[in-house]
This record gives C-alpha cells, sequence and structure tokens, in this order.
C-alpha cells in the first residue's frame, strides 16, 4: 500500500500536499510555521490538516512495521497462506492485523493450550476432518494417557481446542462484530445495592436501545455508570444466527458423525470466549469513537476561551468571591500590573456590608475603576448582586462581568504565581488571576493545565496521552494564530511559540530584563540559545510594536521584508495601515505583483493584509464578555422572554449558557434549530455572545431551559 496516496486519501488533500507537509516536517519546521509561512510548497494546508496527516503518516507506518512483524512470526510457524498474507496486506486498522494474528499468538495457559500439552490436537483434527463413518469413543481412546484417563477427557480437550480456534477465527469474529455492531442492542439495568443519590443516571436504571444509534455522551455516562457500580450492561443480539455461521465455517453443511460435539465446542468457545471478548472490543470501540469525539470537544471550546477578545480599560478590579473567608479584591492596570489587594465581608455570617461598600466605593474612585470582574465560583451571584446595587444605588458608570475561575485556584497555589507574588494568599492571587482574564484571556489561561479550565465533558474518563496531545495542539496552534509581544509576553506565552521551548523563553526573559526592550526582530537572534533554525521558526509570530522596524509589529516574516518594501515602494503614500496607503494597496493585482516580484500569491497576499492592519489582533473577530450593570433574577423571568447570555461550555446535548442567574440556562440541541438532529458544535461555540428565549422555568430547582428561537 503506498502510504502517501493512503494518507491523502483519508485527509481529502492531495498527494502532493502531504509530501510537501511531511518533508518540511522531516526538516524540523513546526506546524504554525508551515500553515502560515510554507503555503505556496502545501497548498494552504491549515494547522488541523497538517497535523492530521502528521498523525495518519506514523499510525501508517507503525501499521507496517506490526504488518512485516506478524508476516514473519506466521511464516516463521509455517503457517502463513497466501490467503493470510493477502488480509494482512490489505487491512487498513491495526485490530484488523491483531484479528488474522491472534490464532498463531503465544498465548498464556488456557483449556486449549493444556489439552494441546496433553497431546489432544490430532483429536482435534480429527473431528474437524468431518468422518463420516466410524465411532468417536474408539478414536478417543488411542489418546488416554497418564494425564487424560477416560474417553470423556479426551473429548473435552478435543472440544476445548475446537472452541479456542472458533474463538480466534477473524471471520467468525467479523461476523459477531457485524451482528452486535449493526443489529445488536445495549441494555443497562441499575445494580443491586447501587448508591446514586443524585439520580444522575436515573436513565440508565432500565434502558435499551440499538446500539448502532447510541449517541456519543450516553456511550461515555453509561461507560461512567458502569463504572461507579451504579448499572450493569449487557447485549442483546441474534447469537442462534452466529452459532449456525460459525457451524456452516467447519462444517460447510456436510453431515459427519462429530457434528453434534463439534455444535457443542462452537457454542462454548462462543459463549465463554468469542462473545465477551469481542463484545468488549465492539463497545471499547464505541467508547474509543466516543471519547475522540469528546476530545475534539474539549479542544474546540478551548480554543473558543483562548481567543476570546481581549478587554481594554485604564484600571480594573477582580473580585473573588467568598462568604466566610471574604471577597478579595485586587485593582490592575491595563497591563494586568496589580495596584492594590483589598478584601470585604458583605455576606453571611460575618455581613460587614456597609464597610464592604465604602471599602469598594474608595477603590473605584481612587483608580478610576471602569470594571469590575467576578469570579463565578462560590458566592458568585451574591456577589453580583452586592456590585450590582451599588452601582444602580450611586448611578456609577462601572461596568461588571461574570468570569469563569476554572482553574484559577490551580494557577494561584503554582510556582509561578508564588514566584510572581511571593507576599499574596492564594484567594488574593486568584483575584489577579481573574482580573487579567478578562485583560487578556490568552496571556492568562495559558499559565493553566487546560484540563483544569473546565470546558470539557466527562474529561476524567478520557485517555490522558491522547488529551493532553491534542490540548496542547490547541495551545500550541492558539498562541501563535495569535502571536505574541516579545517585549511583554510572559515565559508561559513564549514558551508555546513555534521554535521556543522553556529554556529558550527564560533565555528570551532574562535578555530583556538585562538588556530592555527588543529594539527589531534581528536582535532576537543574538540570544543565548536561540540558533538560526529556532530564530527562523519563531520571529514572524514574535511582534515589536515600538522598534526600529515596522514590519516588525507585523506578523509578516523577515524573510519576506524585502518583499514587503518592494510593495510599499510602489505607493505614492508610505504610511502603513492609513486611509489613503489602504486604498492603493487595494487597488494592486497580487497576481502580477507575485510575478513581477518572485514571490508567490500566498506570501504576497499575506503581507498585503498585514500591511492594511498592521496592528491587527486575530481574536478581534472573536466575542469579548458581556459587561452589565444591573441583576437578574429568576423571579423576574417569565416563559418567552428574550435575554442575552454567554455561552460557557458546548456539549453533545446541548449549551450551556450564562444569562446572569446562578447557574447556567441549558439550551438543548432540540431548542437550536427547528430542523432535527441539530449539531451543537455546528451552531455554538464557546464565549459566543447569543440571544436566548426562556422556553421553561423549574422555581423549586432553580432551573430554566432555554430556546434560540420563539
Amino acid at each position: 500500500m503506498d502510504l502517501i496516496s493512503y494518507v491523502a486519501n483519508s485527509i481529502n488533500v492531495k498527494e502532493k500536499q502531504v509530501e510537501a507537509a511531511l518533508k518540511l516536517l522531516e526538516e524540523g519546521n513546526t506546524v504554525p510555521f508551515i500553515a502560515r509561512y510554507r503555503k505556496e510548497m502545501t497548498g494552504n494546508l491549515d494547522e488541523e490538516q497538517i497535523f492530521a496527516i502528521e498523525k495518519e503518516y506514523s499510525y501508517q507506518e507503525n501499521l507496517k512495521q506490526r504488518k512485516e512483524d506478524v508476516l514473519r512470526i506466521i511464516e516463521t510457524k509455517g503457517k502463513l497462506t497466501d490467503e493470510i498474507k493477502k488480509a494482512i496486506e490489505e487491512a487498513t486498522k491495526l485490530k484488523e492485523v491483531e484479528d488474522i494474528y491472534r490464532p498463531y499468538k503465544e498465548k498464556r495457559k488456557t483449556r486449549a493450550t493444556e489439552a494441546i500439552r496433553k497431546g489432544l490436537e490430532p483429536l482435534a483434527d480429527y473431528l474437524l476432518s468431518l468422518p463420516q463413518n466410524g465411532n468417536i469413543n474408539e478414536a478417543a481412546k488411542k489418546y488416554l494417557s497418564e494425564e487424560v484417563k477416560t474417553i470423556e477427557e479426551a473429548l473435552q480437550g478435543a472440544k476445548d481446542i475446537i472452541a479456542e480456534r472458533v474463538s480466534d477465527n477473524p471471520k467468525f469474529r467479523a461476523k459477531i462484530t457485524d451482528s452486535l455492531s449493526n443489529y445488536g442492542f445495549i441494555i443497562t439495568k441499575l445494580k443491586k445495592d447501587a448508591v446514586d443519590e443524585n439520580k444522575v443516571y436515573k436513565q440508565y436504571y432500565d434502558h435499551k436501545e440499538k446500539l448502532k444509534f447510541i449517541e456519543d455522551h450516553r456511550v461515555m455516562a453509561i461507560n461512567r455508570a458502569e463504572k461507579e457500580k451504579i448499572i450493569t450492561v449487557s447485549y442483546e443480539y441474534d447469537k442462534g444466527y452466529i452459532v449456525k455461521f460459525c457451524m456452516r465455517g467447519l462444517t460447510h453443511d456436510k453431515i459427519s458423525i462429530a457434528n453434534e460435539i463439534i455444535e457443542e465446542a462452537v457454542k462454548d468457545g462462543l459463549e465463554r470466549l468469542a462473545f465477551p471478548s469481542v463484545e468488549n472490543e465492539v463497545w471499547n470501540e464505541f467508547f474509543e469513537r466516543a471519547s475522540n469525539k469528546s476530545i475534539e470537544v474539549f479542544a474546540s471550546n478551548l480554543e473558543n476561551l483562548l481567543v476570546q477578545s481581549p478587554v481594554s480599560v485604564k484600571h480594573i478590579i477582580g473580585f473573588d468571591p467568598a462568604f466566610r473567608t471574604g471577597c478579595k479584591l485586587a485593582v490592575l492596570d491595563n497591563t494586568g500590573k496589580m495596584l492594590e489587594i483589598g478584601k470585604i465581608y458583605p455576606h453571611a455570617p460575618i455581613n460587614k456590608k456597609d464597610e464592604a461598600e465604602k471599602i469598594l466605593l474608595s477603590l473605584l474612585k481612587k483608580y478610576d475603576v471602569s470594571l469590575i470582574a467576578i469570579g463565578n465560583g462560590t458566592a458568585s451571584r451574591e456577589s453580583e448582586k452586592f456590585v450590582g446595587d451599588i452601582v444602580k444605588k450611586y448611578g456609577l458608570s462601572v461596568k461588571y462581568t461574570l468570569v469563569s475561575e476554572a482553574g484559577a485556584s490551580v494557577y494561584s497555589a503554582s510556582e509561578n504565581a508564588r514566584a510572581e507574588f511571593p507576599d499574596l494568599h492564594v484567594e488574593e492571587r486568584s483575584a489577579v488571576s481573574i482580573a487579567r482574564r478578562v485583560l487578556d484571556p490568552l496571556a492568562e489561561l495559558i499559565k493553566i493545565d487546560p484540563k483544569s479550565i473546565g470546558v470539557g465533558q466527562y474529561q476524567h474518563d478520557l485517555p490522558v496521552k491522547e488529551l493532553d496531545e491534542k490540548l496542547d495542539q490547541t495551545v500550541f496552534k492558539t498562541v501563535n494564530r495569535v502571536g505574541v509581544d516579545v517585549n511583554t509576553a510572559s515565559k508561559e506565552l513564549l514558551m508555546h511559540i513555534s521554535g521556543l521551548n522553556k529554556a529558550t523563553a527564560d533565555t528570551i526573559v532574562e535578555y530583556r530584563n538585562e538588556f530592555g526592550s527588543f529594539k527589531n526582530r534581528k536582535e532576537i537572534a543574538k540570544v543565548k540559545k536561540v540558533g538560526a533554525k529556532a530564530f527562523e521558526q519563531a520571529a514572524g509570530f514574535l511582534r515589536i510594536k515600538d522598534g526600529d522596524e515596522i514590519l516588525d509589529r507585523t506578523s509578516i516574516h523577515p524573510e519576506s521584508y524585502k518583499v514587503a518594501k518592494a510593495i510599499i515602494a510602489k505607493l505614492v503614500n508610505k504610511e502603513i495601515g492609513s486611509g489613503q496607503f489602504i486604498e492603493e494597496i487595494s487597488r494592486l493585482n497580487l497576481k502580477e505583483l507575485a510575478n513581477e516580484l518572485g514571490s508567490d500569491s500566498y506570501t504576497v497576499e499575506d503581507i498585503v493584509a498585514n500591511l492594511k492592519e498592521p496592528l491587527r489582533d486575530y481574536r478581534d473577530s472573536f466575542e469579548g464578555p458581556i459587561l452589565k450593570s444591573d441583576v437578574l433574577e429568576i423571579e423576574n423571568l417569565h416563559v418567552g422572554d428574550k435575554l442575552q447570555g454567554v455561552v460557557r461550555n458546548v456539549v453533545d446535548f446541548g449549551a450551556f449558557v450564562d444569562i446572569g442567574l446562578h447557574d447556567d440556562g441549558l439550551v438543548h440541541k432540540s431548542k437550536m434549530t427547528k430542523e432535527k438532529n441539530a449539531n451543537p458544535y455546528e451552531l455554538l461555540s464557546v464565549g459566543d455572545i447569543i440571544d436566548v428565549y426562556v422556553c421553561e422555568l423549574d422555581m423549586e430547582r432553580k432551573r430554566v431551559s432555554l430556546s434560540l428561537y420563539i
């Protein structure tokens, strides 16, 4: 099998694109660099396509190696036939290869291996030769020995061997897989003495559905419920049909004196070995599919959270709510620098509301604060009401917003947070982090393990290696799409830049601290440990806003400065980004320009786009937080009310939307569109600001059901 061709077909790109991407990766180029600065070579492949090519090619290379190993082992055993060889060579999945290899695999001690050791394999072969005449008992007598004392023992050993062969037969296993996957049912029942206090898994106490149509989120729920010993899981499919299929495969419908014994062996091999084994395999495949989907959901939600638009304000207060221990306040300037820390007790049990009001008003006035960022954890809605009441009471122009504080405590207790704020308590650092999440979500969230950010579904049930790999890819891709200011970026941001790592990020920060701000990109190449390759990969993603080279503030790569300056030279107005400049450059024929300058159309288009908007932030096209000045109570709501909310999480069955209540409202996928089979991920993303309608109110449980349409 041609690996390049196979990968190209599986990802739906051209073979030459796969070849180009693999060659560039082999040369040590990173995925963001290739996607951004080598479009002419790859035919404009994006990061996801390049990651997919890399992953699929690696899988197919490993598969090819495994095929070679299996062919060699089977040939060594003298069992390799043209049919087996063809089946292995045509396999496209590792599981297919392993199923073919199963009968030839060295096994641990089983009933069959013990029977073979006792010399009973020839008896099994005799039975499977389908004798027409003779006496089976007489045939079995030949195999009696010190270890096999009776005819019954001999025949049982032969049946054990046949049973294992049935279980190992790839065609029989494939038929079981097909019957269960396409026609079978999964059945779940409440386990005796199970404890499910909150009835989380109530819908699975007595549940049956066709396995073929089970949705991924139900696979994850059932898997967790079984793991927590709440339910039992079983399967229903036509096992009688499988028995007949296996009998035909072994006897070819011939009449033999051994048929009855063979059928007993077939039934035993299926019930004891094959059915449980294949059921596990099939469920694992469904779980793997669901896990992959959950990982994709997590990655998509994470990316949408990271690219939320930064908010520009002069001063901001980070408000970390709490009851007994008090609410922590952190005043920051627009760069994220902490100016003052405070603590107030507006809630029970201490109830120093008047004092809290004075302290907050004092900070608002002292620093001319225009925005308060309130963490959405414990006491968040009470704190929101406290702030909202003050804003209303004094007619303040201050706005406030609720901020997800997932992972804030993780960061606040980290070594990096302790190093930055050694004199602050954990909760005070959390208040700083909450405010910074509004000022620059990417710069702050990058400091936290993505798994702690709280935008996944069933994340604790997912394979850790695959989840970490995908989330790391997402962070890496996002940071490089946005780019960073090399003079202000933290080392956590820098270490995610293409070509850099923790060591080079540290040396850049050290250089910056010793020599001051970088004046141009060339200076970055002087930093210790930043070699020529690292500089090539990183330079375009590192911005210098106030340096001595205006192109350094753009994402134009230094290797293209000559082309960029040649384009600028063609214009009368040289003031990059100005109205007249944009008018002039927009009239250029980019295709002709590329030919004239000996460049390519992708590079020229990218240069022109950057020259039009030299300081454009990739995140500008995404939503920022909802800024509010009043408080919403569930008692004020009515069915049919139209509200504005922000999407906090998207899952298989819908989306959770923050509309300003204590708990997020749910837009079930059936309420997203009037069309059937809505896909939540195609309709909504984390961070979206949307209009919703109240469609159901549960006052007892304080729950609100929402809809995207009336």
